[in-house]
């Protein structure tokens, strides 16, 4: 009897391991390898076809390719079939240029005619960075543009050319207000960024949601759970299943009702440096997420300060945060920005992972 009980549990146990791994394997099925070149190629070719000249295309090519690559999938590689839809639906005007409307001393009022919004935010926080160079600080303020994809993108640039880049945008109303449950505010993401003289930059990039909608759905598409609740579900509990909050589009703002004031503030002082569109506005006026207005503020510390005497302040912090004892046993501390730089290593020397089905959709545009 006893070696009975001992062989049914070594055989379940044997088929409990082959359950799993046979689930390892189905899941790594579902994933490909793709180089950061054959990505930033593919997504060129597509959009030079879709009206845009080969600069542009290569540009915002290169930006979808690098969220991919920094590991922002949702934002980047999954994103871009949604962005040539709203190309052919016309949300998205591949001719465009945004245009300098109005300049006083460092802040700059932009419109963005409805150009692609990577671009459009690429060269808005460019002109940011100019004139920080010029006067220290510089501002410039979009109206009129489209979704930026990642916006963390923008902190790195910044960061990359010497500047602390503090950028947000608003978006179409996708989260309840505190005690609401209409979707009348936007989860507004906002970004800042303090550059390294060895490129490893501080970097935090979120939305005042507590996930975006890019990550609810990848997560979706991976079929996993979020790791805490992220909105409600169709019976109005707090849920950690993507599905669920799809359904409702009850996002849970971060720290609940200060993020809820949050992205109202970031979303009037938007609207009224850009004399663009508020959230309200875009909710009445269009159906996709278009017509944005954004802010790009770029500041050079070494204005004030040397780029050694910023490295130690940064470092000195670093050093302090990741010294301390992990919540968890053999867990690992990490500044904002670190594990992106972990994840752009990785990725450039083994390809990007994308879903098959993403990618056999981007071959087909």
């Amino acid at each position: 009897m006893l070696k009975y009980t001992i062989l049914t549990i070594a055989i379940d146990c044997y088929n409990m391991y082959l359950s799993r791994e046979m689930s390892l394997i189905t899941e790594w099925r579902k994933y490909m390898r793709v180089r950061y070149e054959e990505m930033i190629d593919e997504f060129k070719k597509i959009l030079i076809k879709k009206g845009f000249s080969e600069s542009d295309a290569l540009d915002a090519g290169t930006i979808f390719a690098q969220n991919s690559l920094d590991g922002v999938y949702s934002h980047g590689v999954n994103r871009f079939p949604r962005v040539i839809s709203y190309i052919e639906k016309g949300g998205i005007d591949p001719k465009a240029k945004p245009v300098c409307e109005g300049k006083i001393g460092a802040f700059e009022k932009w419109n963005g005619n409805l150009g692609l919004g990577n671009l459009n935010a690429k060269k808005a926080m460019d002109r940011a960075c100019e004139l920080s160079n010029e006067f220290g600080i510089g501002i410039v303020a979009m109206a009129n543009t489209n979704h930026w994809m990642r916006g963390g993108h923008y902190g790195w640039q910044a960061a990359d050319k010497g500047c602390i880049g503090i950028c947000w945008t608003n978006t179409m109303p996708n989260m309840p207000a505190w005690g609401s449950k209409e979707r009348n505010i936007g989860n507004n993401p906002f970004i800042m960024s303090i550059p390294k003289s060895d490129g490893k930059h501080v970097v935090i990039d979120c939305a005042v949601a507590q996930f975006s909608y890019g990550k609810i759905e990848e997560s979706r598409l991976k079929g996993v759970q979020l790791p805490v609740v992220g909105g409600y579900d169709t019976k109005g509990n707090v849920t950690t299943d993507p599905k669920e909050i799809e359904k409702t589009w009850r996002v849970l703002p971060i720290g609940f009702w200060k993020g809820s004031g949050i992205s109202i503030a970031l979303d009037l002082i938007a609207s009224v440096l850009s004399g663009g569109n508020s959230v309200t506005d875009i909710g009445r006026k269009y159906k996709d997420e278009i017509g944005l207005s954004q802010v790009m503020i770029a500041i050079n510390p070494n204005h004030m300060s040397t780029k050694e005497s910023t490295d130690y302040i940064i470092n000195n912090v670093i050093e302090d945060i990741k010294s301390s004892e992990p919540a968890t046993e053999g867990g690992e501390i990490y500044y904002p920005g670190e594990l992106e730089v972990k994840t752009r290593n990785e990725n450039l020397a083994n390809g990007i992972p994308v879903l098959n089905e993403i990618w056999e959709t981007i071959l087909k545009l």
